[in-house]
């Protein structure tokens, strides 16, 4: 219990796992929180001096079931393990955390959501301007910005991060600009010490300077990113070589969309009880899960560059027309895992040898994929097809060495490496296979030379190999064997040639074990050496796979290219909203609608009519497809010409904040407030 709390005091706010020989245990306050999320049973048990300390446990190998339920909840979990093993060492084993998951630091597959981002996000409250960082340690994206509070909070509702981080005694600014709904921990201020960070970012990238990343300037950007690798380390994450980079996300760059645009448009989650009919979940036609998660970001953050947007259509425009390239692009892109979540265990040590196996199938996928896309006469595709490295040697490494279906998804249980790649390996597997036919024959010669027929070979944990000899034999046994155990009709004997046997046998595989888990570390070594070559990869394919998206959605729903310039003028011929004509009943049709505004016949629309007559639903209908068209995707009309925008407000529908004490009309003036302060 000393090292217990010694430990606790280090995490006092994190929920400790303590392992002791095949349980986690937690205990005391940890214990009461732990048996009520998890619904396991608390005891309590006498402890010395104290009375009792309340106790709640669970079998190791089920922290997969029960892990998740914690992070979900809300809590911050230390996992202890024992440092040692229990069979070499006299008294206490030594015990050291190992891992502090939080809500924003996981990398656990059984916790993280497929086509969604794991973000924690970093807030530094700097003199003038507020820096702020995320970062996906899942998947080693790394993003910094700086700006005002107002734009900050934009952003963290763009990303929606699972965690914040931020500096102490800022309590009252921090809930005051973003609210009180995010998961937030606070960390010191000397966290966030700009030389310090500068430095820990050039570290961590292998720079001198961070010119490269087009970051130099941002000093309270690069306080907030810095911090997040502290927070890392603190959590003890130290292998991130997959986080190899860092890029800017520009004010100018991207259409301004608020929190309550956000909301109001349903864009990532529905306000009605229907499932699945956000926007997101709408539109989304993505194999993979690197182009789920890229295609919300596409959706929180539209491009307002009329050259880039086009060059997105241009590919989509290429997809639809040539409906076999298109499908041969599908056919390998859904053949590829999350590359990017496995680049993320690579590096941390913990990728699974089915992750591995997934991994070689996903390089041949994108070695076919690279071809296909060469193969066109195209030159965006053939520049995408530029930026993909199949890393044949990384992909003939794993065939060769990991067997194609490896028995065990652990290597510390072994049957993963291939035979052929170690003779020595392939020797003592041998002898562990052979065993039986060796030990038949000794059983064969034994029986013989003892003329005893029912003589039989097996083996406990006990005493290992032994020879079970029925009492109606027992005078025959001859006197070289050693008596072990008596049972009620048979004596159980070892001999020499036995014990010998049994050493090597179990010497071998204790042997295979190591040289397996030897084999397999240096494959891992091997593979972090092309870890952004691969993140690049993954970047390529997501980006082909959600424009393949955009064409499938465009074929199915008969969207049309719109046309996009630096106008005032908005045009769109037989307008539909996207969400609401994919829910109607069959047989019945969306009644499409024209909108026409520029700014010199007709600035203002104003639309009036009964309940329930679609007012609102042209309203989100008009900011939905100006939104989708800057996503460089197809729009649901006849024709649209859009002039593209910087900013998407609206306002529909009230929801009453009560609980902050703001009433319907309050909350109107409020919003309509934010869109006046902030229209271009």
């Amino acid at each position: 219990m000393k090292q217990y709390y010694a430990i606790k005091a280090v995490h006092p706010d994190a929920i400790l796992l303590f392992r002791v020989g095949d349980f986690y245990e937690t205990f005391g306050d940890d214990a009461i929180k732990a048996s009520g999320i998890l619904g396991i049973t608390l005891t309590r048990r006498a402890n010395g001096s104290a009375a009792y300390v309340e106790l709640a446990g669970f079998p190791y190998h089920a922290i997969d079931t029960y892990l998740p339920k914690l992070v979900r909840a809300g809590e911050r979990v230390a996992i202890c393990e024992q440092l040692e093993d229990p069979k070499l060492v006299k008294g206490l084993v030594k015990r050291g955390v190992i891992e502090l998951v939080t809500p924003g630091i996981v990398l656990g597959d059984n916790i993280l959501a497929n086509k969604e981002n794991n973000f924690i996000a970093s807030v530094y409250f700097g003199r003038q301007i507020t820096g702020v960082a995320f970062l996906d340690i899942s998947t080693g994206e790394f993003y910094v910005a700086e700006g005002s509070d107002s734009y900050v909070d934009k952003l963290i509702s763009n990303l929606q991060p699972k965690e914040v981080v931020y500096q102490r005694g800022y309590e009252d600014r921090f809930s005051g600009s973003f609210g009180s709904k995010l998961y937030t921990y606070r960390l010191d201020e000397w966290v966030f010490s700009e030389e310090v960070n500068r430095e820990k970012l050039c570290k961590q990238f292998g720079t001198k300077s961070l010119k490269g990343f087009g970051v130099e300037q941002f000093t309270s950007g690069i306080s907030a990113a810095g911090a997040i690798l502290y927070y890392l380390e603190f959590t003890e994450h130290r292998e991130t070589g997959h986080i190899a980079s860092i890029a800017r996300i520009d004010q100018d760059d991207y259409v301004w969309v608020d929190k309550f645009t956000i909301r109001n448009l349903e864009l990532f989650s529905s306000n009605g009880a229907r499932e699945k009919c956000s926007f997101a979940e709408v539109i989304d036609r993505t194999l993979t899960p690197m182009g789920g998660r890229l295609l919300k970001r596409w959706i929180a953050m539209p491009i307002k560059d009329p050259v880039r947007i086009n060059e997105r259509l241009d590919v989509v425009e290429r997809f639809i027309k040539d409906a076999d390239l298109a499908d041969v692009i599908r056919e390998q892109v859904a053949l590829v895992g999350d590359l990017e979540r496995i680049a993320g265990r690579i590096a941390a040590q913990r990728v699974t040898p089915r992750e591995l196996v997934q991994l070689k199938n996903s390089l041949g996928a994108i070695d076919t994929l690279k071809a296909a896309l060469e193969s066109t006469d195209d030159d965006r595709l053939h520049a995408l097809a530029g930026q993909i490295d199949p890393l044949a040697e990384v992909r003939e490494r794993i065939a060769r060495e990991i067997y194609p279906d490896p028995q065990n998804n652990q290597i510390q249980k072994g049957g993963v490496i291939a035979d052929g790649v170690d003779p020595e390996l392939d020797d003592l597997r041998r002898i562990a296979l052979h065993g039986k036919d060796y030990l038949s024959r000794i059983q064969q010669r034994e029986s013989e030379a003892t003329g005893i027929p029912s003589l039989k070979i097996s083996y406990n944990n006990v005493f290992g190999y032994y020879i079970e000899v029925r009492n109606a034999h027992k005078e025959k046994v001859p006197a070289t064997w050693i008596r072990k155990q008596t049972l009620a009709n048979a004596e159980r004997y070892i001999t020499e040639e036995l014990k010998e046997y049994e050493e090597k046998i179990l010497g071998a595989e204790e042997k295979m074990l190591v040289l397996e888990q030897r084999i397999y570390a240096e494959i891992m070594a091997f593979i972090c050496g092309s870890l952004a070559p691969m993140l690049r990869d993954a970047a390529v394919v997501a980006r082909i796979d959600c424009l393949q998206s955009f064409a499938r959605l465009a074929c199915e729903r008969r969207y049309v290219r719109p046309v996009l310039d630096d106008g005032k003028r908005i045009d769109i011929r037989q307008g539909r909203h996207p969400v609401i004509e994919t829910l109607m009943p069959v047989g019945e049709e969306y009644i499409p609608n024209d909108v026409m505004l520029d700014d010199k016949q007709q600035q203002i629309m104003m639309i009036t009519g009964p309940n329930m007559s679609g007012k609102s639903a042209l309203l989100r209908q008009t900011a939905l497809i100006i939104l989708m068209a800057q996503m460089g995707c197809y729009v649901p009309a006849k024709s649209a010409h859009i002039g593209v925008v910087d900013k998407i407000f609206t306002r529909v529908g009230a929801s009453d904040n009560i609980s902050q004490g703001e009433s319907t009309f309050m909350v109107e003036m409020l919003e309509s407030a934010s869109i006046l302060n902030n229209i271009s």
